[in-house]
């Protein structure tokens, strides 16, 4: 049989220190993995110079940890049940602060890309496990709080890699940041080693009992969407071979993993839990929050750094200010959905401020937009994110029971982090494609026999021929920085769309939440035992 939980959960349960130093090694641990995803996006250029690799090649290391994470969520509630989740949660820990340092010492793009998946597989494991650990700490009563200190890190991780990510790059080398994980995971491990405990199990499964096919075909399904998200654009999507063949792929094997989970005696993921309409809401939900978070996450650096010039380090900087009003706005979410506030009301509100912030950002941007103007959408944005996160997670698990809870918790951290890379990858085909077309119905309009367009042109080839160019040159090189202009037009409307069709999507938000039943306010995540 499969594992389950037989000691009492209150025993969980702990108070003063000891509450408070478990809370820090999880929120530590969760922050770890998130900040992982994006640190590493200002570093690309240096660890291409340095490792000799091209554009195509260093892209892997962002996509060999996404796919590791992705895979690994899944599976780790049942791998907690099999090893303890303290050992499990411990031993994630150590290979990922390992595989950190083995990142930092690679030699070129291939070791690079090996020891990036390796940590990817050591944090996958440590954002829902953190979320159990510090739930579960807390008492019943609290429970929504404790929700609340988790989803800080797990909103606040991808804003800080950027900034953080520019400034070791800036001042000592990339290596380090992958170096800065290490006295961090030797703490977290000691920590949790000393104070974390874990549930008691019932007999674990024998070798011959585990759902080997099932893992192999969840690893096929996931891991081959992964690379397509990741790839498909650059690769130019179904014009490209090898993403045909692993979108195949992906289809045969979410196919066959549904068919193994609902057939198999001992399913390393128990499919049945989605028979629960609350948590099939709920999954659809977080699939759009990671949508919104990690994709308005990418396109505002992307924007500040391409169209207006900003270093990496400024443009990371710029997300700091929402970051923190997420972070101070979290608890207060906690204590509301506690004394009793309906949970679909806050997302509605929470979905309701995401389309002001998108709908604003559409207004202020252009080719000149400055800090002052990205400063309050960007705060409405971080009070969108907290009344999202946690209302939708208490609202996903509040009609489920027992370890469903946990199986239910695995769903949702696994939907959040695929709308990421849906989100991502749907975001920068868009910018392409919308680009393209607005730059033909610019280049359009480019008459030279109109007086302005002619007046333009006279004026840049005037100003080249007076830093010496001939007169053809000179005309050459006026076409060319018109060309670029209208390039850079046609890109801020692309930006601009983007944020219109968010908005939209999440104004259709609105009406799913009329969907969910009225469930439990505080949700008792000790019954998961992950």
């Amino acid at each position: 049989m499969s594992a389950t939980a037989t000691q009492n959960p209150d025993e969980l349960v702990e108070y003063g220190f000891r509450r408070v130093i478990i809370t820090i090694t999880a929120v530590m641990c969760a922050l770890l993995e998130i900040v992982d995803t994006t640190i590493v996006n200002v570093a690309l250029t240096d660890m291409r110079g340095s490792l000799g690799a091209t554009l195509t090649d260093v892209a892997w290391v962002i996509t060999a940890y996404a796919i590791a994470n992705v895979i690994v969520i899944p599976l780790t509630s049942w791998l907690s049940q099999q090893f303890g989740r303290r050992n499990y949660f411990a031993v994630s820990i150590i290979i990922f602060t390992v595989a950190s340092f083995l990142c930092g010492n690679a030699t070129n793009i291939w070791e690079l890309v090996a020891f990036r998946f390796i940590q990817g597989m050591g944090g996958g494991a440590l954002l829902v496990t953190a979320q159990t650990i510090i739930t579960e700490s807390y008492p019943i009563a609290k429970r929504g709080m404790a929700q609340a200190i988790y989803g800080m890190g797990v909103i606040v991780g991808p804003t800080l890699g950027p900034p953080l990510g520019g400034y070791l790059v800036d001042n000592f080398s990339w290596p380090y940041i992958f170096y800065i994980n290490i006295p961090l995971g030797i703490i977290a491990t000691m920590l949790t080693l000393s104070f974390v405990k874990s549930p008691k199990y019932a007999e674990k499964l024998k070798a011959n009992q585990v759902d080997w096919w099932g893992i192999i075909f969840l690893i096929s399904f996931i891991g081959s969407l992964q690379f397509v998200l990741e790839h498909g654009q650059q690769d130019d999507w179904f014009d490209d071979g090898l993403i045909v063949t692993l979108s195949v792929v992906s289809v045969f094997g979410l196919v066959a993993f549904i068919w193994r989970q609902l057939t198999y005696k001992h399913p390393v993921v128990n499919l049945s839990v989605l028979k629960d309409g609350n948590l099939r809401v709920g999954t659809i939900m977080c699939f759009i929050l990671g949508f919104g978070l990690y994709g308005s996450t990418l396109v505002i650096p992307i924007y500040t750094q391409q169209i207006l010039g900003w270093t990496a380090t400024d443009a990371g900087m710029l997300l700091i200010p929402g970051s923190l009003t997420t972070a101070f706005m979290m608890p207060i979410v906690g204590n509301m959905i506690q004394k009793g506030v309906p949970q679909t009301r806050l997302v509605a509100i929470g979905f309701a401020i995401f389309f002001i912030f998108t709908t604003w950002m559409y207004l202020v941007m252009t080719p000149d937009t400055g800090t002052e103007h990205f400063f309050w959408p960007l705060i409405m944005r971080g009070i969108g994110l907290s009344l999202l996160f946690v209302p939708i997670t208490t609202m996903a698990l509040s009609t489920l029971k027992g370890k469903q809870i946990g199986e239910g918790a695995a769903f949702t951290g696994m939907m959040r982090q695929l709308g990421g890379s849906f989100g991502i990858a749907i975001i920068t085909t868009f910018i392409t494609r919308f680009t393209q077309s607005h730059r033909v119905d610019l280049v359009s309009n480019l008459d030279v026999t109109k007086p302005n367009v002619a007046n333009r042109v006279s004026q840049l080839q005037q100003g080249f021929q007076s830093k010496g160019f001939s007169i053809n040159e000179s005309l050459q090189k006026a076409y060319q920085a018109l060309d670029f202009s209208v390039i850079k037009q046609a890109t801020v409307m692309s930006y601009m769309d983007i944020f219109m069709y968010l908005g939209i999507l999440f104004v259709c938000c609105i009406p799913v939440i009329l969907l969910v039943k009225k469930g439990k306010t505080k949700v008792d995540m000790s019954e998961a035992m992950h």
